[in-house]
This record gives C-alpha cells, sequence and structure tokens, in this order.
C-alpha cells in the first residue's frame, strides 16, 4: 500500500486514505483487511472455492455494510452467466439471475472484462432486474459495481454488490478492494470451473426452472376465492400428498392444466418431472410412439431409440390433457400401463416399468362416451378414482373480478402502462358476461382491454363488442350525442365520488367543479353521496 500521509488528497488505486485514517463517513475500511487475510489463509490451505465464497459475501455484509451481493460464475460451454452464490436474494430471485455475455449490466462487465461502477442503479438503461428483486422498490440513491474475475485473460466471473453511497469516494474504493478479492480467488474459481462446469450448469439451470414452475404453479397462485374454487382448493389440498389417479372435470378454460400442476407440485414427486401431453394434438398413427416410445428401427423413420411421455414422466406426474380424444386403440395401452405400470415401447419386447403419477383431463362426458361405446368402460372407472370438477367462471361470482385485476396487472407489467383500475361500468360489464370461454376468454378480453385503456383506467368501451352493454356500445349504439356525453358525466362523477368516499367536495374538486354544481349534476344523475360511504374506488394491489 501507499505511503502517503492521511492529510493529503491524492488518491490512486487500492489506496484508502481518509476512510483508513479518519472514518469521517463512519465506515472503517481498515476493517476488510481482515477478508484480504482469511482469504490468504485459505489459499495456503486448500483453495476451497466454498469457503473462499463465504469469506467474501460475509465481508461485504457485514463489513462493508452491502445491502446485497453475489459471486456469478461464467460457463462457457453454455454461454451462460448465473448466480453461484448470494445474500440478500430469495432462491427464486437466484434462480433468475441468468444472463448472456452482453446482456444487461453483469453481461457487459464479462464481455468487456472491465468493472462497472454505477451510482445510480435505477436510472441506468442496462439495468434488465432479472431477478424482480427490485420489483416495486424506488430506492433511487442505491449504487451498483460489479467486478470481473479474471485468470489468464479469460473471464470467469463476476462480484458485484449494492448498497446506498452518501460518499461516491468510498463507492469506487469498495469496487477497488473487491477487484483485489476477485484477483485473489480467480485461480481458485478456475479450478472449480474445470472440475465441476457439468455439474455446474446443470444445477443452476435446474434451480431456475424448479424455482419458475413453483412460482407458478403453486396452489396459492390460482386466483379465486369463490365457495366452489374453495372446494376445489381442499380436494387438491387432500390429494396432493398422495399418488392417487385424478381425473379433472371442467369445460374448456376453467384451467384444468393450472389445477395438475398445483397437484404434481404438492406432492411428494414435486422434484421430479411433470410432463404433459395433450392427446387431441397427438395424430393417430403417432399417438402410440409419442406416449410410450418406440426401439430404433421400429419403423421407417426410427433413426434412435425414443422414449415416450409415459417413461420420461417416471419419478413424477404425467397429465393427461383431453384423454377423451384418444382411439379405442391406445385406450388399450392406457390401460395397461393405469393396471401394471408396464408397457412396452412400439417396435420393442422388453416390458419397461415406470413409477408415475396419472393427472388426466377432459372436457367431455366420459360416462355418456361409455354409453355411446366411444370410451372403454373398465378405462374410465381406472381414471375415475379421484374426479375434480372445476367450476365455470359464470358460476364463480366475483373471482371474475379478482382474476380481471390480476390480468391487468400482468399486462400492465408486460406493455409497460400504468393502468390504475377498471371502471364500475366496466365492472358490471364483466360481471354481467356469461363466459363461454371461460378463464382463457377473460384472459383475452384483458388483454385486449391494457392495449386499448389510456388515462390508467379500463373503460366499458375498452372492451369487446361482445361484451357491451346498450350504454357503452359506442357508435352501434343508437343512442344521440347527447344521451351518450350524459353517461359519459355519469360514469365520472361516479368514479370521483367512489375515489372520495362520498365526499361531494373532494370529488368536486377533483373534476374541477364547485360544490353547488357538482350537487346539481348528482341531483340530475339520481345520485347520493351515502351510496359511496366506505366504497372506495376497485384498485390493484
Amino acid at each position: 500500500m501507499s505511503n502517503h500521509e492521511p492529510n493529503q488528497d491524492v488518491q490512486e488505486p487500492g489506496v484508502f486514505v481518509d476512510e483508513f485514517s479518519h472514518c469521517f463517513t463512519g465506515e472503517c475500511r481498515v476493517n476488510v483487511l481482515q477478508i484480504l487475510f482469511k482469504i490468504n489463509q485459505v489459499i495456503a490451505d486448500n483453495a476451497d472455492l466454498t469457503t473462499l465464497v463465504s469469506i467474501t459475501l460475509d465481508g461485504m455484509r457485514q463489513q462493508m455494510r452491502m445491502q446485497r451481493g453475489a459471486m456469478m460464475l461464467y460457463d462457457r460451454h453454455s454461454d451462460a452467466i448465473f448466480i453461484h452464490d448470494s445474500f440478500g436474494l430469495t432462491e427464486e430471485e437466484r434462480g433468475r439471475g441468468i444472463y448472456a455475455p452482453g446482456e444487461g449490466i453483469t453481461g457487459k462487465v464479462v464481455q468487456s472484462g472491465k468493472p462497472v461502477i454505477i451510482p445510480r442503479l435505477l436510472e441506468h438503461p442496462d439495468f434488465l432486474d432479472r431477478t424482480r428483486a427490485h420489483r416495486g422498490r424506488k430506492q433511487d440513491k442505491l449504487a451498483f459495481f460489479c467486478v470481473p474475475i479474471i485468470m489468464a485473460r479469460k473471464v470467469l466471473g463476476t462480484i458485484c454488490a449494492e448498497r446506498v453511497y452518501m460518499n461516491q469516494r468510498l463507492l469506487k474504493q469498495d469496487a477497488e478492494l473487491l477487484s483485489m478479492v476477485a484477483s485473489l480467488i480467480a485461480p481458485a474459481v478456475e479450478l472449480y470451473l474445470i472440475e465441476s462446469v457439468d455439474k455446474v450448469r446443470l444445477e443452476a439451470e435446474n434451480r431456475r426452472l424448479k424455482n419458475e414452475l413453483k412460482q407458478r404453479f403453486r396452489p396459492t397462485n390460482i386466483i379465486g376465492n369463490s365457495k366452489p374454487m374453495q372446494e376445489v382448493y381442499s380436494l387438491i389440498h387432500k390429494v396432493a400428498a398422495t399418488k392417487a389417479t385424478v381425473l379433472l372435470l371442467g369445460e374448456s378454460g376453467v384451467g384444468k392444466e393450472l389445477v395438475a400442476s398445483a397437484l404434481h407440485y404438492n406432492s411428494p414427486a414435486a422434484d421430479g418431472p411433470f410432463i404433459k401431453a395433450n392427446c387431441a394434438a397427438l395424430p393417430e398413427a403417432l399417438a402410440e410412439s409419442e406416449l410410450f416410445g418406440h426401439e430404433k428401427g421400429a419403423f421407417t423413420s426410427a433413426i434412435a431409440t425414443h422414449k415416450g411421455y409415459f417413461e420420461q414422466a417416471s419419478g413424477g406426474t404425467i397429465f393427461l390433457d383431453e384423454v377423451g380424444e384418444l382411439s379405442l386403440a391406445n385406450q388399450a395401452k392406457l390401460l395397461r400401463v393405469l393396471q401394471e405400470r408396464t408397457f412396452e415401447r412400439v417396435g420393442g419386447s422388453r416390458p419397461v416399468k415406470v413409477d408415475v403419477r396419472i393427472v388426466a383431463a377432459t372436457n367431455r362426458d366420459l360416462a355418456e362416451m361409455v354409453a355411446d361405446g366411444s370410451f372403454r368402460e373398465d378405462l374410465f372407472y381406472r381414471l375415475n378414482v379421484f374426479p375434480i370438477t372445476i367450476p365455470p367462471l359464470r358460476e364463480r361470482g366475483s373471482d371474475v373480478i379478482t382474476l380481471a385485476d390480476h390480468f391487468v396487472t400482468t399486462f400492465a407489467a408486460e406493455t409497460g402502462k400504468p393502468i390504475h383500475r377498471i371502471s364500475t361500468p366496466a365492472i358490471n360489464m364483466l360481471m354481467s358476461y356469461h363466459w363461454p370461454g371461460n378463464v382463457r376468454e377473460l384472459e383475452n378480453v384483458i388483454e385486449r382491454a391494457v392495449i386499448l385503456a389510456e388515462e390508467g383506467v379500463i373503460h366499458g368501451y375498452d372492451l369487446p363488442p361482445s361484451l357491451q352493454l346498450p350504454v357503452e356500445a359506442g357508435a352501434s349504439s343508437s343512442l344521440s350525442l347527447e344521451e351518450r356525453i350524459a353517461a359519459v358525466e355519469q360514469e365520472m362523477i361516479v368514479e370521483a365520488l367512489k375515489a372520495a368516499n362520498g365526499k361531494i367536495g373532494e370529488a368536486a374538486a377533483a373534476l374541477g367543479l364547485t360544490r353547488r354544481m357538482m350537487g346539481v349534476r348528482m341531483e340530475r344523475h339520481g345520485l347520493h353521496y351515502k351510496t359511496f360511504r366506505n366504497a372506495g374506488p376497485r384498485t390493484r394491489k
């Protein structure tokens, strides 16, 4: 280190003058010397990367007061940069932190081999928030820096950290310190990647996929609190822990695949595969091969042995969607699997045994199909061990609005549009519609409405013509211009009163009216302030 006197203001890389001597920031960087000392001890003993990473991250969190920190490794075989270890991130957030060289801030550090210091992270154009750790937060002063881990001019990974800095010189010095740490541990990182590259890659991908699937398909993410859905949740809870075959019944678009996923990811086989097979999409000539696999040379195009869906699902769950579309011949083969858990691949003679949980689904009346001979009776009884009927959306009451709010949040985030609420007339239209396409149709309707909506509100006229009430029918309506203006005025007054909790003066101010004019217009439309007390606007959280 340098021999500069404490009162000199000269600053060179790796020289921490004022912080070491005076600690005027309240953070004595002399304490970080123990990080370097411990790292050197480990390197001298065995160069174990796990211990080195632990020392580094603990020092960043405790001595350097970082809010988040991560060590990322670069796998050249898959061209992926992923989080090896971290603090301040959940397991789900870590699983999402995967980048390509040049992608985002971390990717640019790997690509260039040069450190990056960013005083205002959330304002930086390269900040992707891939982990989603910053979603909904407004830490405008959060700084970020990322330094490369380099060995023989090859970038092996990065060390990244973030926190709020009141002193920009301290930010630069912390980045320089971690650059020194990166240089010290680089040989251990290179050795680890050489010895464990396949394991590292597979573990990172496995963690990412599992976290993504658990987040998406856990039962708490099945939207709706209506009584019919509460009954479905109760059945899922009771049967998920067993290996019983489940038959999901219900109209198209009610969410049978979502329920099947919830059954799998809350079962003892949650760590096993979840394989989806759409029976309606399997051509008759290929259905047997796709479900049960084939041996090499079984037919002209069989140039290699192929494992079918059942074999792929062994140790987990297979979801047979639209099972009523299978031919009678394939129904017979499916029956054998249900009875014996064995089958032969096409062109093979050796029995293949599988340990698999079967969840089937259909929107057809299987009992009626049994009666007319298009579905095997014995297969029906094998599948119908534990039936769960998913209710249509029209029977789920206020779940329509709960789901609509959820989809508005999702599509508003995707499109970057600040949609704040759904207007009262639009809510009435959503609640009055019969939803023949169920949740899938509602999702499509809301996606369209978000695209059309302006000023942060979804109005009735943003919904498709099939949902339009006469007063909202727009150009197709027979209403006169004056009647349409009156309808819009009434909607605006209603929304203002709801937002103001029935306070006339506050609502009038929001609309740019005097209290007297507000009273006149309320009387014209037959509105009373008491109706809106404790009503409040319907907003999304």
